[in-house]
């Protein structure tokens, strides 16, 4: 699944041909991208609007027309982005959208699964629609070891599955979640709430690192993720313990282990990240509160 690095990716590359472009024409032949509204309505909608802005909230690309009105693009698992100057687009069965921009160039939405949105919000609705899904922006300033124990107070899941949740922290995802715990040597079965200063800050600064290396490294490519030109990212070449199961881990040589937390397969080092007694038993005696992870 396409997580903030990966995003992020998008959006800089993505950035200098939008933004001040129109939407010349849109196509969109996937019901499922903009459903329950028609995609032929969807479509009318767009066109004729001006890009003013391209950002990124979590997993979210969010494309801000002069007019106020905002296109959300959620990538969901599969879902990636082409640019093509002019406008030679070539075959893919995977194509679920076109947008031809006044220069001639085209961006094409392309998914695989078939899981990623469009959602065409008004000015005043995108603040309430983010707002009601995300916590913070990681990388951003107001970030820090005391907001995130905030949120991590009273949780008696997994810390993994309390990181998955995107009103948590915006934008982590399996991938990066595991770098982080990795970095900063927590067992991803301790429970959220018994974090305390030492490890939240940790975790804090473990987080941001891990999200920057994926970025500077255009993101992960392992199944369906490129970038808009095509490129595969380099993040999966410096993974420290995501998908190495049974490799060396690079900081005590122990053999990388695979378990399940939070309904997911989590890749961690036995060594390096040792689950304390208390949160151990603790995590035995109740049954994780997974559920409230959010998929947003």
């Amino acid at each position: 699944m396409p997580e903030l690095p990966e995003v992020e990716t998008i959006r800089l590359a993505l950035e200098p041909h939008v933004v001040g472009r129109t939407f010349e024409r849109v196509e969109i032949s996937d019901a499922r991208l903009v459903r329950p509204f028609e995609p032929v309505a969807v479509a009318a909608e767009l066109e004729g609007e001006r890009v003013a802005a391209l950002e990124r909230r979590g997993k979210y690309l969010i494309v801000r027309f002069e007019s106020g009105r905002v296109l959300l693009i959620h990538l969901r698992m599969t879902g990636s982005l082409r640019h093509a100057a002019d406008g030679g687009l070539g075959e893919d069965p995977h194509r679920r959208a076109v947008v031809k921009l006044d220069d001639g160039s085209d961006v094409a939405y392309r998914d695989v699964r078939r899981f990623g949105t469009w959602h065409l919000l008004e000015p005043d609705e995108i603040a309430d629609y983010l707002g009601r899904r995300l916590g913070g922006e990681p990388l951003e300033r107001t970030f820090t070891a005391k907001r995130l124990g905030e949120r991590l107070a009273g949780r008696r899941a997994p810390i993994k599955a309390a990181l998955l949740d995107q009103r948590t922290v915006a934008g982590l995802g399996n991938i990066y979640v595991d770098e982080a715990l990795w970095r900063a040597q927590i067992h991803p079965l301790r429970e959220a709430g018994t974090l305390d200063a030492a490890a939240l800050a940790r975790l804090t600064k473990a987080i941001r690192a891990s999200l920057r290396a994926g970025i500077a490294r255009q993101g992960a490519s392992l199944r369906d993720y490129s970038q808009p030109d095509g490129r595969r990212g380099r993040a999966q070449e410096r993974f420290q313990v995501y998908g190495r199961e049974g490799e060396p881990c690079s900081r005590c040589g122990t053999p990388i282990d695979k378990i399940r937390a939070g309904g997911r397969g989590t890749w961690y080092c036995p060594s390096c990240q040792r689950l304390e007694p208390y949160a151990a038993s603790r995590s035995a005696s109740r049954p994780s509160r997974s559920s409230r992870q959010s998929s947003v």
